[in-house]
């Protein structure tokens, strides 16, 4: 019987034994198609979901590759009813196909027939449908293709839309490959979205999304449309955009709070777009202002409930997700392959590591100890309040002095929750701190003086956790957080993750209050690197070494 690192079982559980000679490679093997849920030091424990095993599908994956990686790494013969439901489940996928049908439009198409006449009854399904044409195909209404591909899935028979896209307005753009040229997995990410016609590509950050934007608009040659979390990353993608096309500061135009301008490539924050005015969204109108052959969407794992229901009505147009991570922590990942589209291209952080595109990352958990009468306040505490007291300890700000000072002269990070414990901070280590109400142009300013080393630390709130090229950035001390939430880890991480020209790996200290919420949470928020195959190491913060 072969030893190997995983133990499959038929709850569709699957538990990796950390310490093994294996669990590296069977770790990148099944993090393809299996979500992490718990990460604790020794064994670690995934799950096998209908929606994990067709994004698989849908980035090429077959399910003979799926039972074959669990064949292999199994210590125990895996459950022969678990082979066979894998293998039904991700056959759901594409058993319905939307097409364009020259006579009727839009149809959905199977080979299956009684698959159709399920959908057929499903009363939610009916009204988007019109006429039969035969016993495998049916009209759809086009203005529903979103919203039927919603409902598709929810049914557990997610379509494949073939159904082809229009070609929107010409555009000339070209890559100005002057002194660089796309890395082998941003060309293959790009390649796989294109040939899929719209999706996600996920790659962690400083792995260069925003050149896999550029090469899908390069390919698609049409006014585009991007969407991106704030004005800061707007600017960013245009001086990305500058600097590695053809385009001109004439042909981009930002759509922002300040200013309101639509050219062939228009950048738009998702705050502009979903402002409401007595219960309208007078803005969402800029998505039919221009006949764009292509919609970017930045931080796709952030996107907003409006611009969902508005992505539904845009089927039409290509769509391509960018994101370090599809966990989204409201659920709705359903709807991102549903209305932005399936997985197209998931590079494992470590492989971008060991191929020396991104910095090796030492990730370190310091507990501290509350002191006595902050200990019984918090016992004391209401359930609502318990986090904020335990995060925002007067303990925690000494142990940051102390970190601070053990990395003199390294380009540093502190990053909270909390805005009156980061004005603390930034008194104490004399530095500037950037929250939500400093101006576009003094963050700017002060992430240039950042670069340029100048400052040498920044306190920054959560509005730095998305978008925010700091290639200088070596290292991260995180003091509070947005409860348990994996997606701001991997974020606040993937700051630091520029390769360092003196090669040196990069350091993330997360601050914990030991014997408190605090320490659950931060638990929760390191399964997303824990599934890339980062490991947290814990130290007392009386063992911090003297700067």
């Amino acid at each position: 019987m072969p030893d190997g690192p995983l133990i499959v079982q038929s709850d569709k559980t699957i538990l990796l034994e950390v310490d093994h000679e294996q669990s590296t490679e069977a770790r990148h093997a099944i993090a393809a198609f299996a979500e992490l849920e718990r990460a604790p030091e020794h064994v670690h424990s995934y799950r096998l979901t209908p929606l994990g095993l067709w994004n698989a599908r849908a980035a090429g994956l077959d399910a003979e590759h799926v039972l074959d990686t669990l064949l292999k790494y199994s210590r125990f013969p895996v459950p022969h009813a678990l082979l066979v439901d894998i293998e039904e489940t991700m056959s759901r996928y594409g058993r319905l196909r939307l097409e364009k049908d020259d006579q009727h439009g839009l149809v959905l198409r199977t080979n299956d027939y009684p698959v159709l006449e399920e959908v057929l009854h499903a009363k939610k399904i009916q009204p988007l449908l019109g006429p039969r044409i035969d016993g495998e195909t049916v009209v759809v209404h086009s203005s529903q293709r979103g919203q039927l591909k919603q409902l598709l899935l929810k049914l557990g028979w997610p379509a494949e839309d073939f159904a082809g896209y229009v070609d929107g307005k010409p555009h000339p753009i070209a890559l100005l490959e002057d002194g660089w040229t796309l890395r082998p997995y941003q060309k293959l990410a790009m390649e796989n979205f294109w040939s899929g016609g719209s999706g996600v590509v996920v790659l962690p950050c400083g792995a260069g999304k925003t050149l896999v934007g550029a090469a899908a608009m390069a390919t698609s040659q049409t006014t585009t449309l991007i969407l991106v979390t704030n004005t800061v990353s707007a600017r960013q993608w245009k001086d990305e955009l500058l600097k590695r096309t053809s385009l001109t500061e004439d042909e981009i135009g930002e759509y922002s709070g300040a200013v309101k301008e639509i050219r062939p490539v228009t950048i738009a924050t998702y705050q502009v777009l979903t402002l409401r005015r007595g219960g309208l969204y007078p803005h969402l109108e800029l998505l039919d202002a221009n006949d764009w052959g292509l919609i970017v969407y930045d931080e796709v794992h952030l996107l907003p409930a409006p611009i969902f229901r508005m992505t539904a009505d845009l089927q039409a147009r290509r769509r391509l997700g960018l994101t370090a991570t599809l966990v989204r922590e409201d659920g709705r990942e359903g709807e991102v392959f549903s209305l932005i589209g399936p997985k197209r291209y998931d590079a494992p952080w470590k492989d971008i590591e060991a191929q020396g595109y991104i910095a090796p990352a030492d990730c370190v958990e310091v507990r501290v100890d509350l002191p006595r009468d902050e200990r019984v306040a918090y016992a004391m505490a209401e359930d609502g309040d318990k986090y904020r007291l335990c995060a925002t300890s007067e303990t925690k700000s000494g142990v940051v002095e102390k970190l601070v000072a053990s990395h003199q002269g390294e380009q540093l990070l502190v990053i909270g929750q909390y805005i009156d414990q980061l004005d603390e901070l930034g008194e104490r280590l004399n530095a500037p701190v950037i929250k939500g109400d400093t101006s576009v142009k003094e963050r700017q300013r002060l992430f240039g003086e950042f670069r340029n080393g100048e400052i040498h630390t920044l306190v920054v709130s959560k509005v730095a956790n998305f978008s925010i090229d700091l290639p200088e950035a070596s290292v991260a001390i995180q003091v509070s957080g947005s409860f348990g939430s994996r997606q701001e880890e991997a974020q606040r991480l993937g700051r630091l993750l520029r390769p360092k020209a003196d090669g040196r790996a990069a350091r993330f200290y997360t601050v914990v209050a030991r014997d408190t919420i605090d320490q659950d949470f931060a638990a929760k928020r390191q399964r997303f690197l824990a599934e890339q195959g980062y490991a947290y190491r814990i130290m007392d913060a009386a063992d911090i070494p003297q700067g």
